[in-house]
């Protein structure tokens, strides 16, 4: 794990990462959710992000293991996606690409990091938790988020009654 290397990504970088983020995705169909686990990446939402210098890549000597894309939704970093390449699972890289972006907002003062996720799946909500990321309730939940929970809904093989949203607020222990 010490030689990950996290860096902004590059034009270069947006086709190897829509690879690895189907590869990642191949998962979802161990817990009965084939069409999130077929979904293809939006590459032009990709190249938007690339282009505002919001996805970072984490590299294992020189190989790409894994990204994230953040955004501000409500004031809020907001984590839009992560990806860990399957070869590179289970190794802190995904925390690491997290603990990135929570760092990232703390340094342009925002708050807290916001995400949304599956309530359900082990590696995402329970996973979150273990982070120190809590699920906010409705009424907790911001124009943009709730926009954003929207927009995935109308996805194929999301089911919005298994999506929640949560937020690590500054401060919290991690």
């Amino acid at each position: 794990m010490a030689s990950t290397h996290i860096r902004s990504a590059r034009p270069l970088d947006l086709d190897n990462l829509a690879v690895l983020e189907v590869q990642a995705g191949q998962i979802f169909h161990s817990v009965g959710m084939p069409e999130v686990a077929e979904a293809v990446p939006d590459r032009e939402a990709l190249c938007r992000s690339q282009g505002q210098g919001l996805i970072w890549v984490a590299e294992e000597q020189g190989e790409i293991a894994g990204y994230i894309v953040a955004t501000v939704l409500d004031g809020n970093a907001h984590i839009g996606q992560v990806s860990v390449a399957p070869a590179f699972a289970r190794q802190g890289i995904g925390h690491q690409l997290i603990s990135h972006v929570e760092d990232w907002g703390r340094s342009n003062s925002r708050p807290a990091t916001t995400l949304t996720t599956f309530r359900d799946v082990p590696w995402n909500g329970p996973y979150y938790e273990t982070l120190g990321y809590q699920e906010l309730s409705g009424s907790e939940i911001g124009s943009e988020v709730s926009a954003e929970m929207r927009h995935e809904a109308s996805l194929p093989g999301i089911d919005a009654s298994r999506r929640c949203a949560m937020i690590k607020r500054n401060g919290s222990a991690s």
